[in-house]
């Protein structure tokens, strides 16, 4: 049976993905991932993560606009693949980003029309007493 992704583990995919070098398709992601987190997931485990997928469609995308990297002294090089990093991990959070808000702004809308207001979206979280289920002496 195949493992499930842990947060952390999707986490570390993610960082994977934005630092990805080279020529990209779901079986190398999914050798790569095993080099990273021990187990070997499926490519249906990974595209099934909206995360991942978007992450992964978006970097082969860039990977198509064609930046190629020039050759430079080993810190420049370093420096380069962390900035590229950088850019491609900023550039899927705005993408998320965006999707988040777009979902905020539909549940929005969907409250206002079944008649919700601010009071009742505002309201506090109700009170958990997590000791309740042992006996009372």
């Amino acid at each position: 049976m195949a493992k499930h992704l842990t947060p952390k583990d999707v986490s570390v995919i993610l960082g994977l993905i934005d630092g990805w070098e080279g020529k990209l398709q779901w079986e190398d992601l999914c050798d790569g991932v095993l080099r990273v987190i021990g187990t070997r997931p499926t490519r249906q485990t990974l595209s099934a993560h909206e995360r991942i997928k978007a992450a992964y469609n978006q970097k082969k995308l860039g990977l198509k606009a064609g930046v190629m990297p020039t050759k430079r002294p080993a810190s420049l090089d370093l420096a380069s693949q962390r900035i590229r990093s950088l850019e491609s991990e900023n550039a899927r959070l705005k993408d998320e980003n965006s999707r988040l808000i777009e979902r905020f702004v539909k549940w929005q809308y969907n409250a206002y029309k079944h008649g919700m207001n601010q009071e009742k979206l505002d309201a506090s979280m109700p009170f958990v007493d997590r000791e309740s289920s042992e006996k009372r002496r």
